[in-house]
Order: C-alpha cells, then sequence, then structure tokens
C-alpha cells in the first residue's frame, strides 16, 4: 500500500483534530488508511481511545478510559456532512467500565446523524457489551443502524490467546439478538485469517455465522501491529482468499470480502450497496415463487 501523503488524506486527518474525534484508522494502524482517508473515507472510533480489554492483536491503547465526550455524537455528525458521507462506519473500544458498556453513546451518534445527515447510511462495529449484552443490543436496535457489524476475529479455539476477554458463543449470540429485535438491519461479522487457524475451523465459523442469519462476512490478514502481538502464523495466499470467498458464498451470505488487505471497513459504502441490491434481488425471487405456486 502506498504510504498516506495525498491532500486528501491531510485534509480528513486536519478534520478528525478539529472535531476532536479518533478514528479506528489510526488507532489500528490500518494498511489502508492511505487509500480511504484520499477518498474522505473514515471509521470514527466513538468512547474514546483506551480499551478496557488487551486482545493480542489489537493495536488500541489498553488502561482506564477518559470520561465520555459529550460532543461527540454531534462532532461525528458534523463530519459525515462535512466530509459528505454516503454511508458511514462506527465503531468504539470496549467500556467495560461503563454501566451500559457505551451503548447509549452509540445511540446518540445514531440519533445526531439522522438529524443532521438523514440521506447518510450508517453501520456500526460494536464490543461484545460482556455481561449488558441483551440490553445494550435492544437500545442500539431501536435507534436503527442499517448495518450491526460485531467481529467474531478469529476460531473458537484460539480466543483463550487472541481474545481473551471474550467469548466465542457471546459474540454468536450477540449477532443472533440483533435479527431477533429486528431482522431487517443487516448484519456483519469479520475474522482475521494467519493466526494459526486450520481450514476446517473457518468453515466452521462460516456456519456458526448463518446459523445467526448473519449477512456478511468479512475475511483479512492478520498484520502483527507491534512485537508485542500475536505472531502471523501464516500469511494466507491471495487465491486461499478467493476460495475462502468462493465457500462463503456457496453457504449463503448476501456479501463476502475476502482479500489479505480487506477490513470490517474497508469499501463499506460499496459493499453495502451490493448487499442491498442482494436482498432485494433475493426477495423478488421469493415473491415470484411464491405467487407462481398460488397460482399451481
Amino acid at each position: 500500500m502506498r504510504a498516506p501523503v495525498s491532500e486528501g488524506y491531510h485534509e480528513t486527518r486536519r478534520l478528525m483534530r478539529e472535531l476532536n474525534l479518533n478514528t479506528v484508522c489510526e488507532e489500528a494502524a490500518c494498511p489502508n488508511i492511505g487509500e480511504c482517508w484520499t477518498k474522505k473515507h473514515a471509521t470514527v472510533m466513538i468512547l474514546g481511545d483506551v480499551c478496557t480489554r488487551a486482545c493480542a492483536f489489537c493495536n488500541v491503547k489498553t488502561g482506564m478510559p477518559r470520561a465520555v465526550d459529550p460532543m461527540e455524537p454531534e462532532n461525528t455528525a458534523i463530519a459525515a456532512a462535512k466530509m459528505g458521507l454516503e454511508h458511514i462506519v462506527i465503531t468504539s473500544v470496549d467500556r467495560d467500565d461503563l454501566p451500559d458498556g457505551g451503548a447509549m453513546q452509540f445511540v446518540k451518534v445514531i440519533e445526531a446523524l439522522r438529524r443532521n445527515t438523514p440521506s447518510t447510511t450508517i453501520e456500526i462495529l460494536t464490543p461484545d457489551f460482556r455481561g449488558k449484552m441483551r440490553r445494550a443490543v435492544e437500545m442500539i436496535c431501536e435507534a436503527g443502524p442499517d448495518v450491526y457489524n460485531h467481529n467474531l476475529e478469529t476460531v473458537p479455539r484460539l480466543y483463550p490467546t487472541i481474545r481473551p476477554g471474550a467469548r466465542y458463543y457471546a459474540s454468536l449470540r450477540l449477532l443472533e439478538e440483533v435479527k431477533a429485535h429486528n431482522p431487517l438491519i443487516f448484519t456483519k461479522s469479520g475474522i482475521m485469517l494467519g493466526l494459526g487457524e486450520q481450514r476446517l475451523e473457518v468453515h466452521q465459523v462460516m456456519d456458526d455465522m448463518r446459523s445467526a442469519e448473519v449477512d456478511f462476512i468479512t475475511m483479512g490478514q492478520y498484520l502483527q501491529p507491534t512485537p508485542k502481538h500475536a505472531n502471523v502464523e501464516e500469511f494466507v495466499t491471495p487465491k486461499a482468499f478467493t476460495a475462502y470467498g468462493a465457500i462463503a458464498r456457496a453457504k449463503g451470505f448476501l456479501q463476502v470480502a475476502s482479500s489479505p488487505l480487506t477490513r470490517s471497513s474497508y469499501h463499506a459504502g460499496d459493499d453495502f450497496a451490493v448487499m442491498r441490491a442482494a436482498r432485494e434481488e433475493k426477495l423478488a425471487r421469493v415473491n415470484k415463487a411464491s405467487r407462481e405456486r398460488a397460482g399451481d
């Protein structure tokens, strides 16, 4: 990937600093930042820049977070308006210190975006809200995001070392809860490859996601952010990513993104448009088949 040196990149960076907003693009050391920020696409990371978890793959700082910024929702909406975003992705750090895990801040951000940029479609990428999941999901679903993303990150066997503060099946239940509250919200989840997972384990994760009615799967190469983080066990070939993508499509996902540089919010707007069109096409086929059966 090219180094981030374009004027568009610097304009996006200045806007984020002026509005006191954090981005996962910077905090997670995303390799796509130069491309995305040049196009004025940025993923806002709410609830501060300090996480209460210490996952072995993640570059975000760990510690005791500061107080929640009450201006963050309005500033996020201002940024979306100034950047002319048709689709925005909002994520956050884990906030196990808050009674609601930070769910209300997601609600406030969604509401601010609906007021200020009503035509912008909204994708959220939330933590697992450990111990507070059901009420948190209910609150956020009632606010009405277009896409609800929660990443499984890796296969169950690797959770104790890669994602020790989380539980695989709790994350699956969160995705199921979203669909139970509102089947019309698109759900999305992703995993990293190259952490030592086996091929059949990846296939099982796909099956688990489909059992939870997940619409969109992302698969990308894990890259070690610093020597202190988990090692890269394998650089998965582009051919293998293509094969995983074909299997995922055969399993019935509405949308699949599978490549070494795929990340949760990379090309999210374009992918959302494809996913929405795929659902409409699927519904049209179902309705047509129903009419034909009724005619018989």
